[in-house]
């Protein structure tokens, strides 16, 4: 009796202890990452004045959102930019796990340099692609177009390319994310699968479409969502290679929200976009999710 005495209190001493030393971070990162979510909700519903008089207005900062044409464009174009870029980045990622896939040597090398463009910064990113965007017949990729006897195109300082040209430098950075995510699934598959259905006459395309793509679908999902949610909230790409321009015709949800905070200074109609942003974001993911789910 007492030496179970003795463990219960070892073993609630190690417990208080393990909690002393956690408590300073938790309640660090508590103070850092829950409180700016809380305040910006309670902002949301007021009229923030900068000297810190704020006035209650309830509900008009997110009835304001409805009729703010300016965030209904940018909403469409947030939409277009999360179908196109996680789209075209899952694809380019599939396709590169697949010509990568293997153990030799040179592969690894190769799987090194094509993952690189996912740890460059954005801001480098921004300044490498604003290069080979540039307008004129002598730009980069212009060069190369007309090669072939296409462009020149305005691609970043045209309306009707800019987000398309946004999307272009987001695959570019995020693919190889999703193809090391990809590659890790595919390593964990079976091969006695392979060996099976090959001896049974199937070919790289049935093999590819019947145990492949089954068998890492839980992969896919994670990309899928984690794409989801990086493209809602879209920032610096757009930010550092548009601005959100021309004529606001590459503007997203993240970008008009700070200038709504930056430019307008209304930070209480700033604070209910970020809000209505966050509660968009928790429902497109949670639907990903519960569809994923019945279809498996």
């Amino acid at each position: 009796m007492d030496g179970t005495r003795l463990r219960r209190r070892a073993r609630r001493r190690s417990t208080l202890t393990l909690w002393a030393f956690l408590l300073p971070a938790l309640i660090a990162f508590a103070y850092f990452k829950f409180y700016p979510i809380g305040y910006g909700v309670w902002l949301s519903f007021h009229n923030v004045g900068i000297m810190g008089n704020h006035s209650w207005v309830g509900l008009k900062n997110f009835a304001r959102a409805f009729d703010d044409t300016f965030l209904h464009a940018a909403f469409w174009h947030t939409v277009l930019y999360v179908v196109l870029g996680v789209t075209l980045s899952v694809l380019v990622g599939f396709g590169l796990a697949l010509a990568l896939a293997g153990q030799a040597r040179h592969i690894r090398l190769v799987r090194t340099a094509v993952f690189l463009p996912a740890v460059v910064t954005v801001a480098v990113c921004a300044e490498v692609f604003r290069i080979l965007y540039h307008p004129t017949p002598d730009g980069p990729l212009n060069w190369l177009l007309g090669l072939v006897n296409l462009g020149p195109f305005g691609f970043t300082s045209d309306p009707s390319t800019s987000m398309l040209s946004v999307i272009g430098m987001h695959v570019w950075k995020n693919a190889p994310y999703d193809m090391v995510v990809l590659l890790a699934a595919m390593a964990g598959v079976d091969r006695s699968l392979y060996e099976s259905a090959r001896v049974d006459g199937a070919n790289w395309a049935a093999r590819l479409w019947f145990i492949t793509i089954p068998s890492i679908r839980f992969a896919f999902t994670i990309v899928i969502t984690l794409g989801i949610i990086r493209s809602l909230r879209v920032f610096p790409e757009v930010y550092t290679l548009t601005g959100g321009g021309p004529a606001r015709s590459s503007e997203v949800i993240m970008t008009y929200i700070y200038r709504v905070s930056f430019v307008d200074v209304d930070l209480g109609y700033a604070s209910a976009l970020s809000t209505l942003l966050f509660l968009l974001t928790v429902v497109v993911t949670a639907a990903t999710l519960l569809l994923r789910k019945e279809r498996s």
